[in-house]
């Protein structure tokens, strides 16, 4: 009877506690510590496949829960009687079908374990898509640091092609624009080195490239069939299979910059409709550093072309005489300033070649583009150049009409050879004498003299006739050189007493030596501080050479 009444009893309170759980917004299964199930609630059976009380968890739920329900009967044996036997367990985390969940144990009062399992599956989308969206995020930020480092279009495509076949593809073909008949490709599989070719191919045969090459939006991937690959597209040596391709353009500044192909195997999936629209994110920072590198190639191009014709030129024996010249701009970095030199060869060797060596105001890219004004004038002006002080002051008028405020100083010679000596008409506009060293180490200072052009309507110039021996030369130089501070004390100017005792130690020296010990002498005055451009150009009569026979050998002897 006891007994009757007993298990009456019991069953009365279970009743409402069943009710309870039927009421959990929560699926909850409750299992004994050993693993048997004694109740699961609509929403646990639901999602169970409609298990029952009396199984086992192990058969019943999935092996992580299944697991964690061991851990969690063992501690619940160990603290029988206690409704915190549990309780400091941490949540743990599955998947049951396509979804996920993060499973809570407490403890019953009858030492059983109860479990709540909660669905977090948005959750775990959200923070999925979160760390996608960093990933990606860091991969765009490092994609252009690595992109933009170089200017270099051939290291830009390669980089491209490398970055797309780590993170994107299994394997990344980047196309530049046509260039003729010809497209050059660079092929990026991941793990292994970029590859780079020029290949004679029709782009059309690629459906949606050729529209990409043109900067036309991308069409899907679902509309391009794999099997219908040219062959050019798979790199060298590749035995798989391409399952999914993606083609998008490369857009640039204005132009487009080239295509991209992306491929993927058929043992991974196709590209997802995310996954194309971030191929475009990062095709679009691509594009734009192929452009920024292309623009520069180009720009790089014309400023080296612009550059050849502002460079003074090398110069050699010409017409029986030897010319020298040497040339340093005033910043480190630049090639070219305001000092310049030209020689211009007469026709045949009788007849005069005419050096021109000047200094315009100022220096930098502002002074070199007067300069080359000036060269290309001076050129133009050649017919006359018998006749300097016209040359002149038909270059004064180009200059004070055109839109330049800068003026610029001169020296003209006209040298010609006649049998072993050089002819030298020298006229000067507004710049320093010309120095002559003789055979016997004596320096002469050349009194021409004249105004600067480029600044004044009207301007003097006076010519003046001198002839150099075999062996002198006649030195033309730029004020960058007398005026190059330095010294012991660090601000003393070269001047013109040093620059004509550094010459009389260069009797009977070549030109090309002479112009070499002058540069070596105004750099170790200067040190490492700052300077004017400097520019030397050295005019030698050659030595004349007597032919004698000694001992029944020929011997040849220099004499002035």
């Amino acid at each position: 009877m006891a007994s009757t009444e007993g298990n009456s009893v019991t069953k009365t309170e279970q009743r409402p506690v069943s009710g309870i759980w039927g009421l959990a917004p929560y699926p909850v299964i409750v299992a004994e510590p050993s693993g048997t199930i004694t109740m699961v609630n609509p929403a646990a059976a639901g999602l169970l496949g409609g298990v029952r009380p009396g199984t086992n968890m192990n058969d019943a739920v999935p092996d992580w829960l299944a697991q964690a329900h061991q851990e969690a009967g063992a501690r619940a044996r160990l603290t029988a009687g206690s409704s915190q036997g549990v309780a400091g367990l941490p949540p743990v985390f599955g998947r049951i079908a396509a979804q996920s969940f993060e499973a809570h144990p407490t403890q019953g009062q009858d030492g059983n374990v109860v479990w709540w399992l909660v669905d977090d599956t948005d959750r775990r989308l959200a923070e999925e898509a979160l760390a996608a969206e960093r990933e990606r995020t860091t991969f765009l930020a490092e994609a252009s640091n690595v992109l933009l480092s170089s200017l270099n279009t051939d290291r830009c495509m390669s980089a491209t092609a490398q970055l797309a076949a780590e993170y994107l593809a299994d394997i990344a073909v980047v196309v530049a624009p046509v260039s003729g008949q010809k497209l050059p490709v660079a092929h990026g599989v991941a793990g292994q080195d970029v590859t780079r070719a020029v290949i004679t191919e029709d782009p059309s045969l690629l459906p949606g490239l050729s529209e990409a090459l043109q900067g036309f939006p991308p069409v899907p991937s679902r509309w391009i069939d794999p099997a219908l690959l040219p062959g050019w597209v798979l790199p060298e040596g590749f035995a798989g299979t391409i399952g999914s391709v993606v083609v998008t353009p490369l857009p640039g500044h204005g132009v487009p910059a080239g295509a991209l192909i992306l491929l993927r195997s058929t043992v991974q999936s196709g590209f997802t409709e995310s996954e194309e629209i971030f191929a475009r994110l990062f095709a679009a920072r691509a594009g734009a550093a192929l452009s920024a590198a292309r623009l520069y190639a180009e720009q790089s191009d014309i400023t080296q072309t612009l550059m050849r014709d502002l460079l003074p030129p090398r110069l050699h024996r010409m017409n029986g005489v030897e010319f020298a010249g040497g040339y340093q701009a005033a910043g480190d970095r630049d090639r070219v300033g305001g000092d310049f030199y030209d020689v211009h060869p007469g026709a045949t060797e009788a007849d005069a070649s005419l050096v021109i060596l000047g200094d315009v105001c100022g220096k930098g890219l502002d002074a070199a583009v007067l300069t080359g004004k000036i060269r290309n004038t001076m050129q133009a002006l050649m017919p006359l150049a018998a006749d300097h002080e016209r040359m002149l002051r038909l270059l004064n008028g180009a200059l004070l009409n055109s839109h330049h405020a800068r003026f610029a100083t001169m020296v003209m010679a006209s040298v010609q050879r006649v049998r072993h000596q050089v002819r030298l008409r020298l006229t000067s506009a507004g710049h320093p004498a010309p120095l002559v060293v003789r055979a016997d180490g004596s320096v002469e200072e050349i009194h021409t003299r004249g105004t600067l052009v480029g600044a004044l309507p009207h301007i003097e110039a006076h010519t003046v006739e001198t002839v150099l021996l075999p062996g002198e030369t006649c030195l033309l130089y730029t004020d960058g050189i007398t005026e190059a501070r330095g010294g012991p004390l660090g601000d003393e100017m070269f001047g013109e007493e040093r620059l004509k005792r550094a010459l009389a130690g260069c009797a009977d020296m070549p030109g090309e030596a002479i112009v070499e010990h002058i540069q070596m002498l105004a750099s170790q005055w200067l040190r490492s501080g700052g300077h004017d451009d400097m520019a030397v150009v050295a005019i030698t009569a050659p030595p004349s050479i007597h032919l004698s026979a000694v001992n029944g050998h020929t011997r040849g002897r220099y004499t002035a």
